[in-house]
């Protein structure tokens, strides 16, 4: 078993990777993607590039990442099944490139024990072929980071040295700013500490007090936020207020002790907003009190190895981008962590590492085995909570899809307008407008319909439509009546 061991560790293979990669999207075809549908997030940002409904609200805290992600295949099918297959196989294929970034850093076998530690977590699997920002911004962040110590650790040669160093310094430094930048694309604020951990490692750690370093984040931060900022000067006036509109659809920002919020969400709810749920399954979130403990133990071990820096600025980094989620907002949700929990895997896998190289030779077998005991049933609980969250979405979003084919019986077709309560997936589902802006009064030229909960008036303009009840509805949010308008009145 000690021999295993050792080989294992001899073993230093890319294909390491490319079966934790595989592995991950497989994961995701055989457990979430024949399943699920869209969110309300989802259809958001879906709809900002779809050929067959027109575009929702876009509203400020959203950024543009997402909608460019899935544009190659929205432009071309509404098939959510096509959308699903293509966001699980990027997925992988981001998964892949992250932990290749590390490869000069860490073993093989030790990057794709990483990947299986952050990848085996529920919500990185649900999340994999979902349209939603939080893995891009791990995907990102954990390549960044990655990058960020490659450059670090790579000078150009002085006179009369061989200038091999130069093309993989400039490399790193390029794949730096670029992954800065998707991060940024993709959900600017968390970019925004992400950056600002990476430039404070350039000027607290004296090794990496060079500008190409400062330089490629600031550059990859501008690059990826340029985008948002034009946007907020066209459709906000200024980024400052974006920034305020964004915080009060937000519920406002100011410190606020959520560490707990996150920690009742764990295995769910996916929104936890007011997080005034009790624990699910508190024994199965032992892992995550545990977590910090083993990001201190990875600490430890890697300065053993001589890997010190590499851990601390990787755990530096996901406390960073995990900060604004458990200090300052009111809500949670588990998929806010996903940046945070992708870093945190570099020294909980050093911790692992070092549990298996630093004790006696015919110890190590033992240990193996007891490692690997604890991770598969890490793995199969991990599993369990995400065939409850799967089985539970399938229910509820699948009451979308019921609601708009009740409006699509009842004459509510495209060209067509949905508004009131939970208006956006199902316009969406229904082929509808949404957004507001979209004038609504009495006279309508098309087929217009209000969602109303049950035992609530219409909207005053309404109050003369025919009121339908919408039967078969399972989720007790979802309950709605509708109010069609009249056509040509």
């Amino acid at each position: 078993m000690a021999a295993a061991v050792d080989r294992v560790r001899q073993a230093d293979s890319i294909w390491w990777l490319v079966l934790v990669a595989a592995a991950f999207t497989l994961a995701q075809l055989v457990l979430v993607v024949p399943r699920l549908g869209l969110s309300w997030d989802e259809t958001v940002y879906i709809s900002q590039v779809s050929s067959h409904t027109p575009a929702a609200y876009f509203d400020p805290a959203r950024a543009r990442g997402i909608p460019l992600l899935v544009a190659p295949v929205t432009l071309l099918t509404s098939s959510v099944l096509a959308l699903r297959i293509y966001l699980a196989v990027a997925s992988g294929v981001a998964l892949f490139l992250a932990l290749l970034c590390w490869r000069r850093l860490r073993p093989a076998w030790q990057l794709a024990l990483a990947g299986v530690l952050f990848c085996g977590l529920w919500t990185t699997l649900y999340y994999g072929p979902q349209a939603m920002p939080d893995l891009w911004v791990a995907f990102s962040s954990l390549a960044a980071v990655g990058l960020f110590l490659q450059a670090a650790g790579r000078r150009a040669p002085a006179a009369g040295e061989e200038p091999a160093a130069r093309p993989t310094r400039w490399g790193a430094l390029a794949g730096l700013t670029v992954c800065v930048a998707i991060a940024a694309l993709v959900r600017p604020g968390d970019a925004l500490y992400l950056a600002a951990a990476l430039g404070i490692a350039v000027i607290a750690v004296r090794q990496w007090r060079q500008w190409q370093l400062f330089a490629a984040v600031v550059v990859g931060f501008a690059a990826g936020a340029v985008e948002w900022v034009i946007e907020a000067y066209v459709r906000f006036g200024s980024p400052l207020n974006r920034l305020h509109e964004a915080g009060a659809e937000q519920g406002g920002f100011g410190l606020h002790f959520a560490v707990w919020d996150e920690l009742r969400s764990v295995n769910g709810p996916t929104l936890c907003r007011p997080c005034t749920v009790g624990f699910r399954y508190p024994e199965l979130s032992l892992w995550w009190l545990a977590l910090p403990v083993l990001v201190v133990l990875g600490g430890y071990a890697a300065h053993r190895a001589g890997r010190l820096a590499s851990s601390v600025l990787a755990a530096a980094c996901g406390f960073g981008l995990a900060f604004q989620y458990l200090f300052l907002i009111n809500y949670a949700a588990p998929r806010f962590l996903l940046p945070a929990y992708a870093l945190a895997a570099i020294p909980v896998a050093d911790a692992v590492a070092g549990l298996l190289t630093g004790i006696q030779r015919d110890l190590r077998g033992p240990a193996a085995l007891l490692v690997a005991v604890v991770l598969g049933v890490q793995l199969l609980i991990q599993a369990s909570v995400l065939e409850h969250q799967v089985a539970e979405k399938v229910s509820f979003f699948g009451d979308y899809n019921r609601i708009a084919g009740d409006l699509r019986a009842l004459g509510v077709k495209p060209p067509c307008l949905v508004k009131g309560v939970q208006d956006i997936p199902v316009a969406f589902y229904a082929g509808c407008a949404s957004a507001p802006g979209v004038a609504v009064g009495q006279k309508v030229t098309e087929p217009a319909a209000v969602l109303v909960t049950p035992g609530q008036p219409p909207p005053a303009y309404a109050r003369g439509w025919t009121l339908h009840e919408l039967p078969g509805i399972q989720s007790k949010l979802l309950q709605v009546n509708a109010y069609l308008a009249p056509r040509g009145s």
